[in-house]
């Protein structure tokens, strides 16, 4: 059996999910593709560790819209059961207030408005309408911002946009995420429980537009799934298929320049060498692309304009026990939630009652995780991005708050049970990933024009550059940077098309 040689080469800068799935796609159109990434190991943030016999995925915890790893598996032709495994989760979240009072969103909907009218009195059709208008919402705004450039007209064009306008209603433009929330429900603790949605892409409720309501659509109405064998196994599928189609590796080489003359990318300088490409696909944080590796700092300095997003610090925890009220996903909500954002957003200081998330995949797969009759914690509060805080003391600080809070709320005292600790900061993000003041998601969406002032997944003045990930267009989280990878690789398509 004969191989064609690809005449044409990609490089990849990061094997994080988007240069994965980047690498998988340019690789099945033709390309010969080559991964340069600066640590000794793919995923980026989706990583993991093993401490004292628990396991822990140490970035993204939340699975939604498992279609999008079905469809990369369809585009390289491969079947996706010998690689990759998921179930939906019956609950997707579990949430626990100061006052004593618990709420499980159940993927059912009867079942979570009736938890809802239980525990709140919010009234039943107040779900279903806020979720409704949510679906509608998606379905109609979301495609065009996860499957097309916002930066280029002849992309526009075949975007249904006219629908989209139509369906588009002033409040969601000009309303924040909060004042929309307020409108739909009676219960503060549902406005509560729906703002926290501004969070996964680093923003404040209270300051971002109600357009983020759509969000809720993907976790309540697509549902939540949990990936077989914790968050890793994507990591691990994603590289396995791209080693499948032929994608090379080279793991702890850093790029250390991006070559470009007269306008066109010619390829990349690691270890001072040059390594030849007809296209650079980026997915370092776009500003330590332009500062570190174009040396253009006016176009680093250009995205720093946008305020960044927050950051996380993050405890993992083994814990000596199994807590029968905890699920998969838990919130501890903070009592006072806008002062816990204008803390991360003005003050850039650690708040004294953060909301508190914790994620515990042995409740999936028990004694596989954690040891028999154990559990693996997944701690994490909101933080600010770093700006050179002391964060040593605030480690101090998160741990004393975070185990008073959740002691308070669980009715035992946690710390004895704490049997093996690691930590992740933002400084420790930034290093790890390369995301400029460990800022999770590049720049936030507090702003009612964020969505399009993000990075374009290409380059204006360098011909055959792309960009994809977190920190450029449409944004952060592991759904949207797989359709980042996706619109990268019809750009590219349409460029050659282009040239013959």
């Amino acid at each position: 059996m004969s191989t064609t040689i690809p005449t044409k080469k990609a490089i990849v800068i990061g094997a994080g999910v988007a240069g994965l799935a980047a690498a998988i796609r340019l690789q099945v159109m033709g390309y010969g593709v080559s991964v340069f990434e600066k640590n000794d190991y793919p995923g980026g943030k989706l990583s993991h560790f093993e401490l004292g016999g628990y396991q822990f995925d140490a970035g993204p915890s939340l699975f939604t819209r498992p279609q999008l790893i079905e469809e990369l598996f369809e585009f390289a032709g491969e079947p996706i059961e010998d690689y990759f495994s998921y179930e939906r989760v019956p609950i997707a979240c579990n949430y626990f207030y100061e006052d004593g009072t618990i709420i499980s969103a159940f993927a059912d909907h009867e079942k979570f408005a009736a938890e809802l009218q239980a525990k709140t009195n919010e009234p039943a059709e107040n779900l279903h309408k806020y979720l409704n208008k949510s679906a509608d919402a998606y379905n109609h705004i979301a495609g065009i911002f996860l499957q097309y450039s916002l930066h280029k007209l002849q992309t526009l064009f075949k975007a249904p946009i006219f629908k989209a306008i139509q369906t588009v209603k002033w409040p969601y433009l000009f309303n924040s995420l909060n004042s929309y929330n307020q409108q739909s429900f009676k219960s503060p603790k549902l406005v509560q429980l729906f703002n926290r949605y501004a969070t996964y892409n680093g923003s404040n409720p209270y300051k971002a537009p109600a357009m983020l309501s759509l969000i809720p659509h993907l976790e309540h109405n697509e549902g939540t799934f949990y990936p077989k064998g914790g968050m890793i196994s994507i990591t691990n599928a994603l590289y396995q298929l791209a080693l499948k189609k032929g994608v090379e590796f080279h793991f702890g080489n850093g790029v250390e320049k991006i070559i470009r003359t007269q306008g066109v990318v010619k390829g990349v300088v690691v270890n001072n060498e040059n390594h030849f490409a007809d296209i650079v696909v980026s997915n370092m944080d776009v500003y330590f692309t332009y500062q570190q590796l174009l040396g253009d700092q006016v176009k680093a300095a250009k995205v720093l304009q946008q305020e960044r997003s927050s950051s996380a610090f993050i405890f993992y925890w083994g814990i000596n026990k199994n807590f029968s009220q905890l699920d998969l996903h838990n919130i501890f909500f903070s009592n006072d939630y806008e002062k816990e954002f204008e803390s991360l957003f003005k003050t850039k200081k650690p708040f004294e009652d953060p909301t508190v998330y914790i994620n515990i995949t042995s409740k999936r797969e028990p004694s596989i995780q954690a040891p028999m009759g154990k559990e693996n914690w997944f701690v994490m509060v909101n933080a600010p991005a770093n700006k050179g805080q002391d964060w040593e003391s605030i480690k101090d600080f998160y741990k004393s708050v975070v185990l008073k809070k959740l002691s308070n709320l669980l009715g035992e005292d946690i710390e004895p049970l704490i049997e093996v600790e690691e930590v992740l900061s933002p400084v420790s993000i930034e290093t790890k990933t390369a995301s400029y003041m460990g800022s999770l998601y590049g720049t936030s969406s507090n702003s009612k024009t964020a969505a399009f002032m993000r990075h374009p997944n290409f380059s204006n003045t360098t011909k055959g550059l792309y960009f994809v990930g977190g920190s450029v267009h449409p944004g952060g989280g592991i759904p949207l940077c797989l359709s980042s990878a996706a619109i990268m690789a019809n750009l590219v398509d349409q460029q050659q098309k282009l040239k013959h």
